[in-house]
Parts: C-alpha cells; structure tokens; sequence
C-alpha cells in the first residue's frame, strides 16, 4: 500500500497519520454527543483527550522500548525516535492519565471512562486503516485468496502475500464500537460500557496476534500483547462485577 498520499513540494500527507487524525476527530465528535446527552460536560472532552492523548503516546513508546529492550539498551535515541509504538502501552497509560486528569478536576471518572472508550474504539478503527496504508503491524504469510503482498512498505516484507491483520483488526474495532454503543443505549452503571470495551478488546486483540507476522516481544508461550490481553481481560472482568455490585454514587 502507499503511505504518501499526497506531495507537495516538501509537503508530505501520510495515510497513516491522516487517518488517525480521522479517527481522534471522529471521536471527539461522537464523545461529546454522547456526553452532552447523559448530562454531562462535552467540553472537557477536548482537555481530557488530549492528556489521554500525551499520555497514551508516552505510554505506548515506553512499551514498545521495553519489548524492543535490546535495540534501546543498543541504541537509546534509534529506538524512541523511530515509529515504533504498543498500543496496550498507550491504552494503559492514557487510562490512568484520564483517572488522574479527571481526580484532579474531581469529575466522576467512571461516567467519563464509558463515554470515552466506545470513542476510543472508533479512533482506533480509523488507526488500523492507517496501518494497513503503512505496512506495519501486518500479518504472517498466506497463499490464500485473502492474502495482500504490499510493494512499497518500509515495515511489511514487499512482494510475499500475507495476512491482512491491520483490516481484520479495524474491522473488530468498528464492530466493538458498534456494540459499545447499542449497549449502553440502556442505562447502565457507571463503569460497566468500559469494562464491556476492555473484554471484548482483550480477546479479540488476543486472537488476531495469532495472525500477527512481525515481532512483538513475548512472554512465555505469548506474545507481549496476548500475554497482556490476558490481564486486561481479567480487569475487565473485574471492573464489570465491581460496577454491578457498586451503587452509582459509590463508583463515580
């Protein structure tokens, strides 16, 4: 696929980085709807995202460092200055950068946590679209009718077929959101829509790594991302039998 979407002169559009800005965008307009309709702020919508954002992109750096641990103990500034990121790292860490954004503001983190990841969901969607124009994140090689050979990547082998993992993800994402959002049409209580996003996320991202054809460190028998699948799924789980036991006023 191709990358460059558009030159002039020096002016470069990236595919990857146009349709995360889709995405976010996408997001903040579908956040602030929803909040706007359950009574709450849609303006702090714009300043929360963008600390989850700074912390997000932090965290997902930080990660990919400690799974590329050998090229940044070989070469610091190779490894945090090229476009390498973890997404669990930037889920993680833009969470609790909303839990301490919203702490600090003393707004009700858990009504915010289930307005924000069906967005989430939906930006991240767009970003796998924008994997699939980069080449990255691409999947293991296939003969089958499915398979897509790029021929001019920087990150997936050109010229070999191989499985279309970034698609099959955004595909996943869309279909989470979807879900996220017929589900919490009904009220629910607070914290239960993210902890239905951090269920379904784990087990789909789980199973898609299967498919995965680059390095992606690894854990025992797992790879970094499945092994933390597993825990995120775990607080998932947690997170929804808490919310369900908890009285509204408890939890926010």
């Amino acid at each position: 696929m191709y990358n460059d979407i558009l030159k002039i002169g020096p002016f470069v559009i990236h595919g990857y980085g146009l349709m995360i800005a889709i995405g976010v965008w996408a997001a903040l307009l579908i956040g602030e709807r929803r909040a706007n309709k359950r009574g709450l702020s849609g303006d702090v919508l714009y300043p929360l995202t963008l600390v989850c954002a700074v912390g997000g992109f932090l965290g997902a750096k930080i990660l990919y460092c400690i799974v590329e641990w050998r090229l940044f103990l070989s070469d610091p500034l190779a490894c945090l200055s090229s476009n390498g990121f973890v997404v669990y790292g930037g889920i993680i860490a833009g969470v609790f950068a909303g839990w301490l954004f919203c702490r600090l503001r003393k707004l009700p983190f858990w009504k915010y946590f289930d307005i924000v990841l069906p967005s989430v969901a939906v930006a991240q969607a767009f970003g796998r679209i924008g994997c699939f124009l980069a080449g990255c994140c691409y999947g293991a090689e296939t003969d089958a009718w499915y398979g897509i050979a790029f021929s001019h990547s920087n990150f997936a082998p050109n010229g070999v077929k191989l499985i279309p993992t970034q698609l099959i993800s955004s595909a996943g994402m869309f279909a989470i959101a979807g879900i996220l959002f017929l589900y919490a049409r009904k009220k629910r209580k607070p914290g239960k829509v993210g902890a239905l996003y951090l269920i379904l996320y784990s087990v789909g991202r789980f199973f898609v790594e299967f498919l995965r054809g680059d390095y992606r460190g690894e854990v025992w028998i797992f790879s970094t991302s499945q092994f933390i699948s597993v825990l995120m799924l775990i607080l998932g789980i947690l997170v929804m039998i808490a919310a369900e036991r908890s009285a509204p006023k408890n939890i926010e």
